[in-house]
């Protein structure tokens, strides 16, 4: 039995939310989003909650269950209050700035790398070391960190690169004479 997916999935207020066989619709005051549930799993919207049941108790059924769950509170949060990632720059010279929607990153290569931002995410910055990632959807958001990340990550030696704001880097020791 998942207990994630026992739990049934509260509506926020301020958020509607309508259910269509397998696909739930969340609309909310930062935007509309929805996710289509799969075939093995049920989907009904009761007392002001989404609740999902397996159609069988196979494992695929019940793995897919849990999931569908935790995809629906996500869309529901994401509707109203939205996601936010934050990403540390850390190097001499290293910097971020906006360049209309595109982020220009100075990462000491030879030249700037300019990312261009997708539809429906806001990148902000607050300070030339630290890139903030905002969106409604939180799959995009974390794909949109882990793409600027990957430019220049963190080196384990000085620490230097593009690191999550919660990260923790595990430094080594340098050579020795």
């Amino acid at each position: 039995m998942s207990r994630i997916g026992k739990k049934p999935v509260q509506v926020p207020a301020g958020v509607t939310a309508s259910v269509d066989g397998q696909k739930v619709t969340a609309k909310g005051p930062k935007g509309e989003l929805f996710f289509v549930a799969n075939d093995e799993v049920s989907v009904a919207l009761e007392n002001n909650a989404v609740v999902v049941q397996p159609l069988s108790q196979s494992k695929d059924a019940r793995s897919k269950w849990g999931m569908s769950r935790t995809m629906i509170e996500n869309i529901l949060k994401g509707v109203k209050d939205g996601y936010e990632r934050k990403l540390e720059i850390n190097g001499v010279g290293y910097r971020a700035s906006l360049q209309g929607k595109n982020l220009q990153l100075a990462l000491g290569f030879s030249h700037d790398v300019v990312y261009q931002t997708p539809e429906g995410i806001t990148i902000a910055v607050p300070k030339p070391t630290e890139i903030i990632v905002s969106g409604i959807n939180k799959q995009q958001v974390g794909q949109v960190a882990a793409e600027i990340r990957e430019y220049r990550g963190p080196e384990p030696y000085k620490g230097k690169g593009v690191k999550y704001a919660e990260e923790r880097i595990v430094r080594k020791e340098g050579k020795k004479k």
